[in-house]
């Protein structure tokens, strides 16, 4: 009789354990900061209404946005795809369709031509840094230089980056400029800065 009612003792004190554990939390996808914080596919910002996932690459997630079809096909012209799919970091200063629509026609048109491939890749590794910059690291950056810092891109060139307002303004090379409209979009290989302006290097 004492071995019975331990052996029901025990299974009523399993049950209970069971309906007493805590629900696992829903698998979402994610990345990390390079501070080490861990960043939801829900945190991480909206591009043009289309989720921007951090375990992809800048290459797959621009391919997601839908303000970004002149940038991505710019970069497929260029034969930078693998390059912008690869370890980085990069921080990729990413150009709207309404920027590229800024660019002179006979200018964009230009870029896309076969001939004009080193031309167009240079230009767009004007928009790549090494190393992954978040809007707050450019502002203390800013910060440390008194106003203004110049960031070497990936094409070897300087981008002055200043505060304007609230905003994050970049002046190129060249002299023209571009607004971080949005800032801090995370990738699994860095980050991107949405761009109101095509930067223009010093051709």
């Amino acid at each position: 009789m004492k071995k019975m009612l331990l052996t029901t003792a025990l299974v009523a004190g399993l049950a209970l354990a069971g309906c007493n554990k805590a629900p696992e939390p829903p698998k979402t996808e994610t990345g990390a900061t390079s501070t080490g914080d861990v960043i939801t596919a829900s945190s991480n910002p909206q591009v043009g209404g289309a989720d921007m996932l951090p375990t992809k690459t800048i290459v797959e997630n621009a391919s997601a946005s839908p303000i970004h079809k002149q940038l991505v096909a710019a970069i497929r012209q260029a034969d930078l795809v693998a390059t912008l799919s690869g370890t980085g970091p990069f921080t990729v200063f990413a150009p709207t369709d309404e920027a590229f629509a800024q660019v002179p026609a006979v200018t964009r048109d230009g870029w896309m031509r076969p001939a004009q491939k080193e031309v167009l890749a240079g230009v767009l590794k004007y928009h790549v840094v090494p190393g992954k910059l978040t809007a707050a690291d450019l502002e203390a950056k800013i910060a440390e230089g008194k106003g203004a810092a110049v960031l070497k891109t990936a094409d070897g060139q300087d981008l002055t980056v200043t505060k304007s307002g609230g905003d994050i303004l970049l002046t190129s090379a060249s002299g023209n400029k571009a607004v971080v409209t949005q800032a801090d979009v995370n990738q699994s290989n860095g980050v991107i800065h949405v761009v109101d302006a095509v930067l223009l290097p010093k051709m």
